[in-house]
């Protein structure tokens, strides 16, 4: 087994290019919702590959399923906190949309790992 198999696997890849995207629209949110929201925001999609990461490195499959569904709680949770953002026009629909596209293949990956771990 690879030391660190969850770097070349496409839903690590994915979830690092997102945290990439949102941590880059944080910046542009206006100070005072920079702290609450877009700090909420950032621990999510954090959370996403992290829990991807820590996931990969347990033994048994059970272990690892727990990671994979807190993750895909934390892809929901960064959607809802998008979808906040696009309502009160802080996030432009083609930003939205990036990272709806982005989460609903991540969800769709770690629901085959869910799948798999069964």
């Amino acid at each position: 087994m690879d030391k660190f198999r969850f770097l070349n696997w496409k839903v690590y890849q994915d979830s690092r290019k997102l945290t990439s995207i949102i941590l880059k629209l944080v910046k542009k949110l206006p100070k005072e919702y920079r702290y609450d929201l877009g700090s909420q925001i950032v621990r999510a999609v954090f959370s996403i590959v992290l829990n991807i990461a820590e996931g990969a490195g347990k033994t048994s499959d059970k272990e690892f399923n727990r990671f994979i569904e807190i993750a895909l709680g934390s892809v929901n949770e960064t959607l809802a906190a998008l979808d906040i953002l696009k309502d009160t026009e802080l996030l432009t629909n083609d930003e939205f949309n990036e990272c709806y596209n982005l989460l609903y293949e991540i969800s769709s990956q770690l629901g085959g790992f869910k799948k798999k771990l069964k």
